[in-house]
């Protein structure tokens, strides 16, 4: 045995730097492993690392507390950045005509999370005890499987340490308690609202199929057509285009036999042949004022001119618009299609480009090869995420998360912390980075690994660390009324915003199952919506909520602590 004891002190020796890296390597790889596990088809995913660091905790395989301290605080700050910067392109653009709405839902049902927490507070818990409320919190975060709030939550109870002479409360335990039943629950929850509200799933999908129909304006459409409006006849291009009102892109011309990349001040004539790209909604409306549809193909017919594909590597056009750019005029290539995160977006003027799309140029092969290296096109410049953007910006927000903001009323000063300081200025510079030159494009599984590594860190901490305590809160304590309550804190609001978002806002209900789990920020019950739908409703819900609905859940974590635990 003697032979082993090395063995024996590289699991015993908790201040050793291979203790600690074999102490995380072991609980996340064995937490990932067991979040796979699927019961009823519905996984944990990686919050099993949290369950996983319990267990560790309890039978004291455990490290220093400061290290864990610090390393689920790092680990906090990178997840929540990362999110942040994934966010932050679309946060702003979220609150759109139906986004207005669905934000509206979204908030309303945190409030309502916010209420059902207070009120089982009031009626299941000793208010004279300091702890329960803290407790509460946890177990509000398992419910709504929020882990960013709960990581901010416990960030903002360390600095009311004075409060609580004993101890500060492990509000991971009642976290955990709650969290299985919340994923559960979730979507328990959204399958009542189906049967309450008496929908069909069938006719659903018939009803996103009409709205798919009739909002084919926003796919980019190309047809050839011939100029027969006598009206046309020494018109220029930007003529034309103004007075159509219409957003379209002519990427080739034919005139008396010879094809050539038009611009702004080319000249209409009778008889002319074009190629024209427009949104899909508008194509009657030009082809009735230029003239009609040919059946050709300029593509086989002209050999001088390429299409290509370009993807946009150089930092320099990161946030410039396509008209800013002066293609036809300056380069003589059009640009005929903008491709962005899988999606086509049509090349109006307005649109900004950003590093990582790629376009669709048209033109001489040596002018469209001059465009490609103006715009980087180099796959190599993208594999690597940006990390001195990252790094620069985790400076801004812990400094911006730091700032004391005093409320009336609050026994200390607010300051949004590790998690909500960073969260702001990631959202912010993923919006605005390209304004003062930072480059902000990560690939998504880049931005997937740093965010997971993050996430991973800050479960197996929280999870070592409270599992000390952890079955004594479960089985002595209150853990059995941190179940119930975190199921009532579940179902509750959604009962109550998925029959206001059917019935007086006339939403579909694969709308409102994305806006459901967007809310909650509940990645398993976006999956089960997008299992019983084949359209991308689900999807477009989640996404639309899902900026605002997390800010606000890391926010009132920090607020409901500071403001009614202090």
């Amino acid at each position: 045995m003697e032979s082993f004891h090395w063995l024996k002190e590289l699991f015993t020796t908790t201040d050793s730097v291979a203790h600690i890296a074999l102490l995380y390597a072991v609980v996340i790889a064995i937490g990932v492993y067991l979040g796979k596990i699927k019961i009823f088809g519905i996984s944990l995913g990686v919050t099993f690392v949290l369950f996983a660091g319990i267990i560790a905790g309890h039978i004291g395989f455990s490290a220093p507390t400061p290290i864990l301290t610090f390393v689920q605080d790092f680990g906090l700050i990178l997840f929540v950045f990362m999110i942040g910067l994934q966010v932050g392109p679309g946060f702003f653009e979220s609150f759109g005509k139906a986004g207005i709405k669905l934000n509206g839902l979204a908030a309303s049902a945190i409030l309502l999370n916010i209420v059902v927490m207070f009120a089982c507070y009031y009626i299941f818990f000793d208010t004279t005890d300091a702890t329960n409320l803290p407790m509460m919190v946890g177990t509000l975060y398992g419910a709504v499987t929020n882990t960013p709030g709960l990581g901010a939550a416990n960030e903002a109870l360390n600095s009311l340490a004075a409060s609580f002479p004993n101890g500060l409360p492990q509000i991971a335990s009642a976290y955990a308690c709650a969290y299985p039943l919340g994923v559960l629950g979730i979507i328990g929850a959204m399958i009542l609202v189906r049967y309450f509200c008496k929908i069909r799933l069938e006719k659903e999908e018939e009803q996103l199929k009409a709205m798919e129909d009739t909002n084919v304006n926003k796919k980019p459409y190309k047809m050839h057509l011939e100029v027969t409006n006598k009206y046309l006849e020494g018109k220029t291009l930007l003529q034309v285009h103004d007075f159509l009102n219409r957003d379209f892109v002519c990427s080739r011309i034919v005139h008396e036999g010879e094809v050539s990349i038009p611009n702004r001040n080319t000249i209409f004539h009778l008889g002319d042949q074009m190629l024209i790209v427009c949104a899909e909604a508008d194509q009657e409306a030009i082809t009735a004022f230029i003239g009609p549809k040919l059946d050709i193909d300029f593509e086989q017919q002209d050999q001088p001119l390429v299409s290509k594909r370009i993807l946009i590597t150089n930092p320099k056009i990161n946030g410039k618009t396509l008209g800013a750019m002066h293609f036809s005029s300056m380069h003589g290539v059009n640009v005929t299609r903008v491709t962005r995160h899988g999606m086509d977006l049509f090349a109006s003027a307005s649109l900004p480009l950003q590093v990582g799309d790629r376009i669709m140029v048209v033109g001489p092969e040596d002018a469209v090869d001059r465009v490609a290296n103006k715009m980087g096109n180099s796959i190599r410049r993208l594999d690597a995420p940006n990390i001195a953007t990252i790094f620069v910006g985790i400076i801004i927000g812990i400094i911006f998360g730091s700032l004391p903001f005093a409320i009336p009323g609050m026994p200390v000063p607010v300051k949004l912390g590790i998690a909500g300081g960073p969260l702001i200025i990631a959202i912010l510079i993923g919006r605005y980075g390209y304004k003062i030159k930072l480059v902000t494009y990560t690939t998504t599984s880049a931005n997937m690994m740093l965010r997971e590594i993050g996430l991973v860190l800050f479960l197996a901490s929280v999870g070592i660390k409270a599992g000390a305590g952890f079955f004594e809160t479960v089985i002595d304590g209150n853990g059995l009324f941190y179940v119930l309550t975190g199921f009532l804190i579940t179902i509750i609001p959604i009962l109550i915003i998925g029959p206001v978002a059917r019935m007086r806002y006339k939403f579909n209900y694969f709308t409102i199952m994305g806006l459901i789990a967007g809310s909650y920020t509940d990645p398993p019950a976006l999956a089960y919506a997008n299992s019983v739908c084949s359209k991308e409703a689900p999807a477009v819900g989640y996404s639309t909520v899902y900026p605002l609905s997390m800010f606000l859940r890391i926010f009132t974590a920090q607020i409901l602590i500071l403001f009614f635990c202090g």
